[in-house]
């Protein structure tokens, strides 16, 4: 869902500043779809409070995430999906554009906000990525809220997946399929995300999940490495959702906004004055953020 605001100074419309949220891939069908949307709505109405008060793009797309994990209708947070065995493993990250600072976690069990402890590591620590009972026991020393995220939608998706698996009938899981029929000992939905664009010009991207459904345990997907799930600088910011083993592959969060800025600085001037008037542009320009 994309928000903005626009002013007009000398008869053209100047961008203030701009929200993009996403509730991840998958499928959204019925009373799930609904609800989804209703928070995305949430997210984007809290983001814009916070814009429209003068705050920086960083603490908006924080705020925004936290949000959407305190939603159990997402993959992140409360709703998070779960691994192979059962368990919830959530990852987040959050980058500052204007500095390229970030921080980013993996394999979180009972952290109530991710993208808070990613926050903080990026603030408070020499590191960018921690992960598992390291930044577990950070987050305690840190205060941070825990509790169980494991609900009861994400409990009865799993024993449904884990039987279509079994089957062989989980199409983006073909080699866990392979490896269950040699080892069948091993068995015992979307990310979010946030870019903003403040009034001062500064972007940011934030980005949590509870990863694959089915995944295996340990595995780390795109969304705590930067410049895979997550990246922000002066020319735009990208969140990264669906299969992360594709985005890793491709870094797709910084090669999205490095196409943003070759395509930003391959126009003209001419060509940038015209597309200022063209409210399609300025539709275009918003989704980009």
């Amino acid at each position: 869902m994309n928000e903005s605001r626009e002013l007009t100074l000398c008869g053209r419309r100047v961008l203030t500043y701009s929200l993009v949220l996403h509730g991840g891939a998958g499928a959204w069908k019925g009373k799930r779809r609904q609800a989804g949307i209703g928070g995305i709505r949430r997210a984007v109405l809290e983001g814009m409070e916070l814009l429209r008060r003068g705050e920086s793009a960083l603490e908006t797309v924080e705020a925004c995430v936290v949000v959407m994990e305190d939603d159990p209708v997402f993959n992140a947070g409360r709703g998070s999906s779960l691994n192979l065995l059962g368990r919830v493993e959530m990852d987040a990250s959050i980058m500052d554009g204007r500095t390229l600072n970030a921080g980013a976690v993996a394999m979180l069990t009972r952290v109530k906000n991710p993208i808070r402890l990613a926050r903080l590591i990026m603030e408070r620590t020499d590191h960018v990525m921690m992960a598992g009972n390291g930044a577990e026991h950070l987050a305690r020393l840190l205060h941070l809220e825990t509790r169980n995220p494991v609900t009861k939608r994400a409990r009865e998706s799993w024993r449904l997946l884990k039987a279509q698996l079994q089957r062989g009938r989980v199409e983006h899981l073909p080699n866990t399929f392979r490896l269950l029929r040699g080892v069948p000992d091993l068995v015992p939905g979307g990310t979010v995300g946030a870019v903003a664009l403040d009034s001062d010009g500064d972007i940011a991207a934030a980005t949590s999940s509870g990863g694959l459904a089915l995944k295996l345990p340990g595995r780390i997907g795109d969304t705590p490495l930067i410049g895979c799930g997550t990246y922000a600088d002066s020319s735009g910011g990208c969140s990264v959702t669906g299969i992360g083993e594709g985005a890793i592959r491709l870094v797709l969060a910084k090669a999205t906004c490095d196409f943003t800025k070759r395509s930003n600085s391959s126009a003209s001037c001419t060509e940038i004055r015209r597309a200022a008037g063209n409210p399609a542009w300025n539709e275009d320009r918003s989704d980009r953020y």
